[in-house]
């Protein structure tokens, strides 16, 4: 069985107590990277308004690519339209060098861009010297569950090549070991701050805790954000990463 349901990973399936806890987690990860001071922040997010407005609200102007394989979110691009710029393009080449402080690539964007490389190389192109990105993908540990899932035993012994994974809509995603994605950036000319899975506590857990008591919440945000498990791609569907440009 996956780790979590299928319809539940694309963002369409009903949001229960772990998603819940998810996206606090991911808001309170946000919320401690960000910059202290106002800043320029590209957001490469696909358009969903959820993390340019985080940012927008923190003080920085954002510059958020809507994702054309995407449906934006109208609500959120209404919502702070005074402090966020939306710009429709599939590749950076509107940006000139060194023109941002920070890139937001959540939403498992560089495992949906299957040019992961090249998508980075262009983010390292942008960021100012010193500047920062954001970086969420799929894990392996995602890829190897669902090619469980479909029957693929042949491609699950295949770990130290690139995991191309087909999901049920007909998208095809790219997951990534820790050692990936340390390599993806690091191949950019990005140093490496810390990397982690996004969550290391269960569904199960998280489901029980809030189940028992929804007031939980904020204790096992602090409890995943507290724990250090750096480098660790054994556990949890996504791996998030932060990088510095040299």
């Amino acid at each position: 069985m996956l780790p979590i349901p299928a319809e539940e990973l694309n963002g369409s399936g009903t949001l229960g107590p772990y998603w819940t806890f998810y996206r606090a987690v991911a808001a309170e990860q946000l919320n401690r990277w960000l910059p202290a001071e106002p800043s320029v922040i590209l957001d490469l997010s696909g358009g969903r308004g959820r993390w340019s407005g985080q940012a927008a609200r923190a003080g920085h102007r954002v510059i958020e690519v809507l994702d054309f394989r995407r449906t934006a979110d109208s609500q959120s691009r209404l919502r702070d339209a005074d402090r966020v710029r939306h710009v429709r393009a599939d590749d950076l080449a509107f940006l000139p060098d060194e023109s941002v402080d920070a890139v937001l690539a959540e939403e498992r964007v560089m495992s949906i861009e299957l040019m992961a490389e090249s998508a980075m190389n262009d983010v390292a192109r942008v960021l100012r010297p010193g500047g920062r990105a954001l970086v969420c993908v799929d894990s392996l540990v995602l890829g190897m569950a669902i090619l469980a899932e479909q029957e693929q035993w042949q491609h699950l012994r295949q770990t130290g090549e690139v995991m191309l994974v087909p999901w049920p809509d007909g998208s095809i995603t790219r997951c990534f070991s820790s050692t990936q994605l340390r390599e993806l950036l690091q191949g950019a000319g990005l140093e490496i701050e810390w990397m982690r899975p996004r969550t290391v506590l269960s569904p199960s857990t998280v489901d029980h805790v809030l189940g028992s008591d929804a007031r939980a919440l904020n204790y096992l945000v602090r409890t995943e954000l507290e724990a250090h498990p750096d480098d660790d791609d054994t556990v949890g569907i996504h791996l998030v990463a932060s990088a510095r440009k040299k």
